[in-house]
């Protein structure tokens, strides 16, 4: 009777069992099997190394010791990791001091795989039915439902939005995130709407005469905007997509070009946003590891060699552009552009002023100034920089934007590219104020859609959490390791992981503590902890990225392929399904070529000419061309 109602009186919340100084947390799930660690903290009572042998968490009947460190937050505790259970149902954990039991905490263990099933079914979903919205609602749904229980489809119901949901907008960065893609979208709204953006077009389509051409202005522009993967998808997509219709370039080419552009160029280059995260991930990991004194962004230096996958992505990307050679879905999406004029299917859902702008088409009787659209998009790309090199500290370059706020410096640019517009639109008297007011709010009306999918994959993505999707894909893949196969084996895990979760940055977060010390853990097992063996820790630090990314790319839950979606005013379903052959065949080459072989020692550069090879070879042989369209 009492399991029973420990069973049905398990939360919607973690179940932390609260004396007069102190708090005892479990998570508010476990796995079956894979182990999980609980916390003791408290206001009042001094937590330090010395006290911590006073504690222990006994779990069926095994007693766990607990630790002292402090958090991300600096704030004392004591932890007890790695307890495990192997029954299913209401598991109980009590809090030992002193030999004395002082609380009891609650909370339920379920099977592994079980975690695995909302992006799972979100993914299904999505891809059957062609409806994304739902998809994920769906996902964060069943998530939540196996939060509560088998018992609380209600609960689940209620909590998918009012817990999940609510919380990806008590996030800072998220919030600055969705305020700096409005705000995007309201500067592509202004510009566009002041004939700026037509003047680009007009400078551009003088060159890019034939759809070859201007899908290479498309591939080079996301070359040139480096710095953020969401500033490069927003900026290229919306720049190009009046272009590319104008050649007959299917929006579905157009989504891919700005997608497998956009992320492998921000992950690669020296200084961007992405990179002051990973090299703050790779220090603290670093930090935990004694032996190992390699500097973090030392280490990711020497592993951009080995990130096979986005460089490929990069080369493809450009291959597919110049040769004009397609293959897959986007064949059939490509034939269809250019002998109709549809450059989008006939079942697609997109967002009407996304899709054909009918509310920012400039006024013929005014000037089409190119500068009204590239003074304010200099704003924005100079903005951004200014503002990492404003926030940052340090002695050097790396240091500063490593430090950097990225999040503000998005913001402030954003802010300053629409006041940019909006006076060169005003001072030139091309429109008038209330004009310029809705032409921002329809170019925000752009990116309306696209925040809703983000916020609900944001969502699934902290129900994954919840589950601990991640810890139970790392405890099934994570085992019987080898030194050569654990690139491979990371690549798969971060790829599996980023396609589950859609999220990049979530699996660096995730599994960077988690690659670096096994990494090193393994060379130590096997007596090649030394430096003639670092470049398999550089290997697996790349395959942890380039993993991420490749599963960025092929799911349809990434925020980044839902911006790409949009920005290019594309079905999010059509970009995912014409997309991902490419990504699949670049992913193939770069684990067969790059990242397996390289793990035994080949050369890394041998293995790089290697995959350009074959990838060029497989396009030229297995790729088809489509009619070309000259447009005079």
């Amino acid at each position: 009777m009492r399991r029973l109602f420990l069973f049905l009186c398990l939360g919607w919340m973690a179940m932390p069992a609260t004396g007069q100084d102190y708090t005892f947390d479990v998570p508010q799930v476990v796995l079956n099997d894979v182990p999980f660690a609980v916390t003791l903290r408290s206001d009042d009572v001094v937590l330090d190394a010395a006290n911590a042998p006073a504690y222990t968490a006994r779990l069926g009947g095994q007693a766990y010791a607990m630790a002292f460190e402090r958090d991300d937050d600096g704030h004392r505790r004591l932890i007890a990791k790695d307890l495990t259970t192997t029954a299913s149902g209401p598991v109980e954990v009590e809090l030992v001091q002193n030999g004395v039991v002082i609380a009891r905490a609650a909370t339920r263990s379920m099977p592994g795989w079980l975690s695995i099933l909302p992006p799972l079914l979100a993914i299904i979903m999505a891809l059957l039915f062609k409806r994304v919205i739902p998809a994920l609602f769906l996902g964060v749904w069943v998530g939540a439902w196996m939060a509560v229980g088998l018992t609380g489809a209600g609960r689940g119901l209620l909590d998918a939005f009012q817990v999940y949901v609510q919380n990806t907008l008590v996030s800072a960065e998220h919030i600055a995130i969705i305020l700096f893609s409005f705000m995007i979208g309201g500067m592509i709204g202004i510009i566009s709407k002041n004939g700026g953006m037509q003047g680009i077009v007009n400078r551009i389509a003088g060159w890019a005469s034939t759809a070859q051409k201007g899908q290479l202005a498309t591939w080079m522009l996301g070359l040139v905007i480096f710095f953020d993967d969401y500033s490069n998808t927003l900026v290229v997509g919306n720049t190009m997509r009046a272009v590319t219709d104008r050649l007959k370039v299917s929006r579905e080419k157009l989504a891919y070009i700005v997608d497998s552009t956009a992320a492998p160029v921000t992950s690669l280059f020296l200084v961007t946003t992405w990179i002051g995260f990973e090299v703050g991930i790779i220090r603290d990991s670093v930090a935990k590891i004694e032996g190992y004194n390699e500097a973090a962004y030392s280490i990711f230096l020497n592993s951009i060699p080995y990130s096979f996958y986005p460089w490929l992505a990069i080369f493809f990307v450009g291959a597919v552009a110049f040769s004009g050679r397609d293959y897959g879905p986007m064949r059939r999406a490509e034939r269809r552009a250019r002998a109709t004029g549809a450059v989008l299917g006939p079942d697609a859902r997109v967002d009407e002023a996304a899709a054909e702008g009918k509310e920012l088409k400039p006024k013929t009787e005014k000037p089409q100034r190119a500068l009204n659209a590239v003074i304010p998009i200099i704003v924005l790309v100079g903005g951004v920089i200014i503002g990492l090199l404003s926030t940052g500290e340090g002695a050097s370059l790396r240091d500063i934007m490593g430090t950097a706020d990225s999040y503000a410096a998005l913001m402030w640019a954003s802010l300053a590219s629409v006041v940019v517009a909006a006076a060169l639109t005003l001072g030139q008297r091309i429109l008038t104020l209330g004009e310029v007011v809705e032409a921002w709010y329809a170019g925000l009306k752009m990116m309306l859609f696209a925040m809703i999918i983000l916020i609900l994959a944001w969502a699934l993505s902290d129900v994954t959490g919840v589950l601990h999707t991640a810890d139970y894909l790392v405890s099934i893949l994570g085992e019987a390791l080898t030194p050569g196969l654990v690139p491979f084996l990371i690549f798969v895990l971060s790829a599996a992981t980023a396609f589950a979760t859609g999220s990049s940055w979530s699996t660096i977060g995730i599994l960077m503590p988690l690659v670096v010390p096994l990494t090193w853990a393994v060379l130590q097992a096997n007596a090649v902890a030394d430096p003639s063996h670092y470049y398999l820790i550089y290997s697996a630090v790349s395959c942890v990225l380039a993993g991420s990314v490749w599963g960025d790319h092929c799911s349809p839950i990434s925020d980044t392929t839902i911006l790409s979606s949009m920005a290019s005013g594309c079905d999010h379903i059509d970009h995912v399904r014409t997309q991902l052959p490419y990504a699949v065949t670049v992913g193939f080459v770069a684990i067969v070529l790059g990242t397996v072989p390289t793990g035994f020692g080949f050369p890394w550069w041998i293995s790089m000419l290697l995959g350009v090879a074959v990838l060029g070879l497989f396009l030229r042989f297995y790729g088809k061309k489509s009619e070309e369209v000259v447009v005079v």
